[in-house]
């Protein structure tokens, strides 16, 4: 099986692809798709989709996972990145209905054991977990990885975490 992690933001979207079997997980591919923050939204929207569309055609994808979108402080920026999440989940939508969501903690908790561990922690499970020399950048890329890998452990209950 074939999964797409994408980790959503406005500025830098990560993206990783692993190819699995339920249990071994092979890296194929990972990046980011990057916008220019003096662009106008609308452009750097359609940056995403273009991004997100020809990623989706690229390596046709079984099952795409996102990372939730958590906000704490700054509605503005959380309504950016809300836009460009909704647009990378239009592209995805025009190839298929396999969409998932974890939420970070759920992440953290599948590919390092614990719900509450650092960035740096989940960036080198990551490494481990895809026999990788190095940890993978961007940060966003990384996080898109786990995503990725936290689907692939979750797929005999990957129908709770399906986005309705």
């Amino acid at each position: 099986m074939r999964i797409l992690g994408i980790d959503p933001g406005l500025g830098t979207l990560g993206w990783g692809v692993i190819d699995t079997d339920g249990v071994k997980h092979r890296l194929v591919q990972y990046g980011a798709v990057i916008t220019q923050p003096k662009q106008p939204l609308p452009q750097r929207l359609r940056v995403i989709f273009k991004g997100v569309d020809q990623l989706m055609s690229t390596f046709q994808p079984d099952d795409v996972a996102f990372e939730e979108l958590f906000f704490s402080k700054n509605i503005t920026t959380g309504m950016m990145v809300s836009a460009a999440r909704g647009v990378a989940l239009v592209a995805v939508a025009e190839k298929t209905d396999n969409l998932f969501e974890y939420t970070p903690m759920q992440i953290k908790q599948a590919v390092t054991s614990y719900g509450k561990a650092d960035k740096h922690q989940v960036q080198m499970m990551v490494r481990l977990m895809l026999g990788m020399e190095e940890i993978p950048r961007p940060d966003d890329a990384a996080d898109a990885l786990a995503v990725a890998i936290t689907h692939a452990n979750s797929m005999r209950a990957g129908h709770l975490f399906k986005i309705k």
